[in-house]
């Protein structure tokens, strides 16, 4: 089947009703990963022949990347779970507002734009609203490559004073939270077309990363990692391409896992290995009461005794992009339990709409505090982020009552199929036209 790119609307005015008390049992598909594919598609552009990523996840974000890959020169074409690239003919550099405004990852798709076209204009980055998305680190590689930059209050212009980006050092720690991934991922691909080594200080090391840096490598870009304290990245002029898989997106295996155990119910996560989740989020996890067993191939999680307090913070280990939802399975969990953001300097926009339902959480700075366990009870309530309705839909799950959620069209923006997947699991969940 050929699925041509259509942009998607802004908008989705569709709920979402979920009645709780259904435990949820049964095995799980678990689609590619989100954040993982975001990155490699920007990485595509390097590419100086046809390269193809399979096993994409079906979301809402991938049809916009394709469209902007194709609109400033490199055609991308969604073809069952297939997303290919072709090698740019002439590149048009300018990615257009109502796209870049929509994704977390335009300054990354930038880089490539600027790695290969020598220029680029591109708004700030758009996603989820919950914190300010900041790029200094993006634009300290673009400057570092030999790009001298305009940068306004909506949009930022980058002009490479050479033929191509030269050789170059720069730093991806940020001041307050860690390696920036996308700032990591931004110099690699800068680096990739520069001719010599360049470094990246302090370079972030979780899966987007180590993917991008296997297809990069797999092109035949020379990569050298020197622990955690540097990559070392020697650049080339050809590109090859090819096939690369996309890996198991262990967000929404761990939503999944989640979403069973706030019910009193077991998933297996067919697929999904168990080394997928990182050691630091298993251990979080596990001090939930959660357990995350290998099984026939993938993993089984479930919690035997029951959710359980827990002390914890995020880290680039511990996913930030799990906090929303082992918030609202918390409300379950009998005592106190408090998480720390330590990746942005909020993240609480599912904190209001949780208590809507009857949780008791609150939220003081980047501190959120659950007291547990709480009867939920149904209502109306609106996430305003992919992982803020992802926490509302767990936590409907164990409310008494039918739920309605507005704000699928993000939910859709990271998860492919994750209401059908609740759905098959045994969850009275549906989709209503309003």
């Amino acid at each position: 089947m050929n699925d041509q790119t259509v942009v998607p609307p802004l908008t989705d005015t569709r709920t979402i009703r979920v009645t709780g008390g259904h435990r949820l049992e049964g095995t799980a598909s678990v689609q590619g990963s989100k954040n993982v594919a975001l990155h490699l598609y920007a990485a595509t552009q390097l590419a100086d022949e046809p390269l193809t990523l399979t096993g994409i996840p079906h979301i809402l974000d991938t049809q916009v990347c394709a469209e902007i890959l194709t609109r400033t020169g490199a055609p991308a074409q969604i073809v069952g779970d297939h997303f290919q690239v072709t090698a740019a003919a002439a590149w048009h550099p300018v990615i257009p507002d109502q796209l870049g405004g929509r994704i977390r990852t335009t300054a990354v798709i930038a880089a490539g734009l600027l790695a290969r076209a020598g220029q680029v204009r591109f708004p700030l980055p758009g996603g989820d609203a919950f914190a300010h998305r900041l790029i200094d680190r993006h634009l300290a590689s673009m400057e570092a490559a030999g790009a001298t930059l305009d940068v306004s209050d909506t949009h930022v212009e980058a002009r490479l004073t050479g033929r191509g980006p030269k050789p170059f050092t720069t730093d991806a720690m940020t001041r307050q939270w860690g390696p920036s991934l996308g700032a990591t991922v931004t110099a690699m691909l800068l680096a990739a077309r520069a001719p010599g080594t360049s470094t990246i200080l302090n370079p972030n090391g979780e899966p987007e990363v180590l993917a991008t840096a296997a297809l990069l490598a797999a092109g035949g870009v020379g990569l050298a990692w020197k622990g955690t304290t540097a990559l070392h990245v020697t650049g080339t002029d050809h590109i090859a391409g090819g096939t690369v898989r996309v890996p198991p997106d262990r967000l929404e295996a761990t939503t999944l896992a989640l979403a069973a155990a706030i019910t009193g119910g077991t998933v297996h996560l067919a697929g999904v290995p168990a080394d997928t989740f990182p050691a630091a989020l298993v251990a979080m996890l596990a001090d939930a009461g959660i357990e995350l067993i290998p099984a026939d191939g993938g993993t089984l999680a479930r919690c035997p005794a029951g959710p359980r307090p827990v002390q914890t913070a995020t880290t680039s280990a511990t996913c930030t992009d799990v906090q929303p939802q082992l918030t609202a399975f918390l409300t379950q969990a009998p005592g106190i339990s408090r998480i720390e953001e330590r990746i942005y300097t909020s993240r609480a926009s599912h904190v209001d709409p949780l208590r809507r339902l009857g949780a008791a959480v609150t939220a003081d700075g980047p501190t959120i505090t659950v007291h547990g366990p709480s009867p939920l009870t149904a209502a109306r309530v609106n996430g305003q982020d992919i992982r803020a309705v992802a926490a509302l839909v767990i936590a409907a799950l164990a409310a008494h009552g039918t739920s309605t959620i507005h704000g699928i069209y993000h939910l859709q923006r990271g998860y492919g199929s994750l209401l059908p997947k609740l759905a098959a699991l045994g969850a009275a969940v549906e989709v209503v036209q309003q």
